[in-house]
């Protein structure tokens, strides 16, 4: 009985420290999402990141990392009522404040694939009920770009899906099922086209 008792015990105690680790995850990550939100919606963090960008930037490619975690553009789909903060990185810390932004690859709305991940169960919890045709918006540095969504198709999760293009394309991924308990088989991988860029406002303040 003492056993059985002592191995109840500890069960439950693994079984607790495990669900306040997954939650004080999840906390930081919620955390980290809101302030990334609030750096974006003022207009000095936009400017940075739009100077900093074009500073790096040789022929459309940046020569230096910008800062794992820094949020570098804004991702909305009107549909879904999606409408996240990406930072750069898709490691699992930045995975856990918003969706990712692969390194090396385009910026949104610039020459090239821009390749934007993140976790099923999170911020693309939603991106299973896209369809062909879905309007998508971006904003990074001081471009806008709006997109129409040309495919959707699910994949093996060891399959390659990562292409390089010339022209702009905004590519979305995800683990696939969404709703799937464990290491999910497939992936989910979202293209989508431009349809028009237009150059982002700033706020101007005056004495």
């Amino acid at each position: 009985m003492l056993f059985r008792s002592v191995l109840g015990y500890t069960l439950i105690s693994v079984g607790g420290a495990t669900l306040a680790f997954s939650g004080g995850r999840y906390a930081v990550g919620e955390f980290r999402q809101a302030e990334a939100h609030q750096q974006w919606d003022q207009a000095e963090a936009r400017a940075a990141v739009a100077l900093a960008r074009r500073a790096a930037s040789i022929d459309g490619r940046s020569s230096a990392p910008i800062v794992n975690g820094a949020p570098v553009a804004r991702l909305v789909i009107p549909r879904l009522h999606l409408d996240e903060i990406v930072v750069e990185g898709v490691d699992d810390d930045a995975l856990n404040a918003g969706p990712g932004h692969l390194t090396g690859s385009a910026f949104p709305g610039e020459s090239g694939n821009s390749v934007i991940s993140a976790h099923r169960d999170r911020h693309f919890a939603r991106l299973g009920a896209i369809e062909v045709g879905d309007t998508v918006m971006t904003e990074s540095g001081a471009r806008k770009q709006r997109w129409v969504v040309i495919s959707k198709r699910v994949i093996d999760a060891d399959a390659p899906a990562l292409f390089r293009t010339k022209d702009a394309t905004l590519t979305l991924s995800t683990c696939w099922p969404i709703r799937y308990f464990g290491p999910a088989p497939s992936r989910l991988i979202v293209t989508a086209k431009p349809v028009r860029t237009q150059t982002a406002t700033f706020a101007s303040h005056s004495d």
